[in-house]
């Protein structure tokens, strides 16, 4: 592996991954206090400080050893998971899904900024390929976390969602399934399920999104 091309690699991602994680956790907190339960308050999670957040094997170890045992064509990692106690939510079933879904709404609207970012850039006239990349990382890393994050199955934010959608004996039966559904996912992914069949469509339609939000803001450049 080559170590200049981590380190440039490295230095593009960091800001756009740590404001990825950090927002969408913080997202999950302010959305659950928003609601009734103040858990994430009370352990000062809700914080844009990045520091809270990290989860040193989710957030730095495991995303290195994949870059380095795949040569960077795989990469996974989480941060620190923000407290939510459901049952102090005012209307736990309803509230669940708000909760859950503020997350990659966070993300989605990272992605929009960025996109901002390299519109504006490109506007400008800027060459710089460090800026350019980095807003690019940008747009990519949120709406990998957007997507990934939707997928339908606890512990993931879309399998929540879907426990808050479902009629009561169907969301408990799913509800069930949260302490294996890590390595459900897990396998998944190796398996090349939710690559084929979740995350490139989803990004595909996020990408066409973005690019169809952005067109006034082209049209106003040129």
């Amino acid at each position: 592996m080559d170590i200049a091309n981590l380190i440039q690699t490295v230095a593009i991602y960091a800001l756009p991954v740590l404001f990825a994680i950090t927002v969408h956790e913080a997202a999950h907190g302010y959305a659950a206090r928003h609601f009734g339960d103040n858990t994430a308050y009370a352990q000062g999670r809700i914080t844009l400080n990045p520091l809270k957040h990290i989860d040193p094997i989710g957030t730095i170890a495991m995303p290195l050893l994949l870059y380095f045992a795949t040569s960077g064509a795989f990469l996974f990692g989480y941060a620190k998971p923000v407290p939510v106690n459901f049952g102090n939510l005012r209307n736990p079933k309803r509230d669940m899904i708000w909760v859950a879904l503020a997350g990659p709404a966070s993300n989605f609207v990272q992605a929009l900024l960025w996109a901002v970012l390299l519109v504006v850039l490109g506007g400008l006239g800027s060459e710089e390929p460090f800026f350019i990349k980095m807003a690019q990382a940008g747009i990519l890393t949120n709406l990998v976390m957007w997507a990934f994050n939707l997928f339908p199955l606890p512990p993931l934010d879309g399998g929540r969602i879907l426990v808050g959608l479902l009629p009561w004996k169907q969301a408990q039966w799913l509800a069930r399934i949260e302490p294996w559904g890590f390595f459900v996912v897990m396998g998944l992914v190796i398996a090349g399920v939710v690559g084929t069949l979740w995350l490139r469509p989803l990004m595909t339609f996020g990408y066409f999104l973005i690019n169809t939000l952005m067109s006034p803001l082209l049209a106003l450049l040129r």
